[in-house]
Order: structure tokens, then sequence, then C-alpha cells
């Protein structure tokens, strides 16, 4: 289940730097096979030489029922020519069998250039990947930063962003739809292509589907580009996240 809400938190993402630290809050719903699943609160904090972004799940219906999963997550780095760097990523949650489970990466800049480390304290039972496979890549929350960057830079185009979940490197191939008449919106057509730690060797949650994973993003189609909708096959069901109110700061935004 911690592989399956890596899809929630692949909703995360930073809005337009602005030449002053901003705070961006919003709820969203998720649902899997059209009964309600999760809620998500989505918060994101950025200036132009940082970011930081974090995010919390929790479980309803059936899914809260099977699973009691609940957790949050964060990332921070900095920004070096509009591109996210992440110098850390931490996740903490809750399963009916495992509790207080934390995964945590630290970006050490080595020879190559940074590699993905687990920091002190990780609470994973599997071998990490080969140093290869960690090197140069970004954490979940800090992909759609990614994405996000090469929006604004202008780039329409197709691009892949490689990413390291602390047990599975994936590339996520972007390609930008074609517009329609009165869209207010920019849809993105992402492909999770597996890479590496896809067969279990890497893994608490046995054996994943290791196949390309197509994944339905929109954003507003304004500076902000704010995440308003998800959708991907998780077992074979759509899952779907989809933005449910913004909540303007400094106004707590509560559940």
């Amino acid at each position: 289940m911690i592989r399956a809400a890596t899809w929630l938190l692949l909703l995360v993402a930073l809005p337009t730097a602005r030449v002053h630290a901003a705070e961006t809050a919003a709820i969203y719903d998720a649902y899997w096979a059209g009964l309600a699943a999760a809620q998500i609160r989505l918060t994101l904090r950025d200036d132009p030489a940082a970011y930081r972004s974090e995010i919390a799940i929790r479980t309803e219906g059936l899914a809260r029922l099977v699973t009691r999963f609940k957790g949050t997550a964060t990332t921070e780095g900095v920004l070096a020519q509009q591109k996210p760097v992440p110098a850390r990523f931490d996740a903490l949650y809750d399963l009916r069998k495992r509790r207080d489970r934390h995964l945590s990466m630290r970006f050490i800049r080595g020879a190559a250039g940074l590699v993905a480390e687990r920091g002190p304290e990780d609470t994973s039972r599997k071998q990490p990947l080969a140093v290869g496979f960690r090197t140069n890549v970004l954490d979940p929350l800090s992909a759609l930063a990614a994405i996000r960057a090469e929006l604004r830079r202008g780039n329409r185009g197709a691009f892949t962003v490689p990413v390291y979940d602390g047990a599975r490197r994936f590339d996520m191939q972007v390609r930008l739809e074609p517009g329609r008449a009165g869209d207010t919106v920019l849809r993105l057509a992402l492909s999770l292509v597996p890479v590496a730690g896809f067969k279990g060797e890497s893994s608490d949650d046995g054996d994943p589907d290791n196949s390309p994973r197509p994944v339905a993003l929109t954003l507003s189609n304004d500076p902000r580009l704010m995440p308003i909708s998800m959708s991907v096959p998780l077992y074979f069901m759509p899952l779907v996240v989809q933005l449910s109110r913004s909540c303007d700061p400094p106004q707590p935004c509560g559940w």
C-alpha cells in the first residue's frame, strides 16, 4: 500500500517561483474505482533559491478499513537555474501491520553527482539499489517540481525525469497534450517506466506490477501551474485525485 500511496505523493509540485517566499495549501479528494479512498492535504513553500513541500494523506472508506494507512511526506531543496536540487526527503506512515515506518533519504554530493542515501532514521528492511540507480535522481515530491520548471522555461515537447522513491527507480516520461479550444488547463500525459527495483528484491511490499504505468495530470494554465487532477490505473482500476478546495494563507488548511 505504501507504494500505491507513492502515486498520490506524485501529485505534489511547486508553483512558479515568486520574488518573495510564498506558501500555498490545498485539499484533494482521492477515489479508487469510484469509491472515496483518501483525503490529501498539500502545502507548498518556495522562494527563488529554495523550496519545501509537504503532503499528508489519510485513507477513507474501504481503503481505511483494509489498510489503516496514513502518512506524511516532506522534501526540501534548492532551486538551481530553476531546477530543483533536493537535499532531503522524509516519509512517515502507518499501515495495519507496519506502524511508525520511516522512509528517509539524504542527497549527498559524490564524484558523479548527487546520490540518494538512506538517512539515520530510515526503517527500510531491504538493501538499497546500486549506487548508479540512486545518482542524479529526484524524490517523488521533487519530480513534478522538475516538470513545472520545464514548463516555466517554455518546454512544450517531451522530456524525462529520473525518480527514486527509496526502493524503486523509474523514469517519468512527460508529454504535453495538444490544447483544446477554450482550455483553462494544461493536460500532461505521463508514463512511469520501471528501471530497477520492480521485482520485489528491494521492496517491503512484494512483487508489484512492473509494466509502464500511464498517468493523466491536469494543471491550471496560469503562472501557478496548480495541480487540478490526476488519474492513474491501480490494480486495474482507476485512482483519481481531484482538487477539492484551495486554502488562502494565513488561514490553516484543515481537513
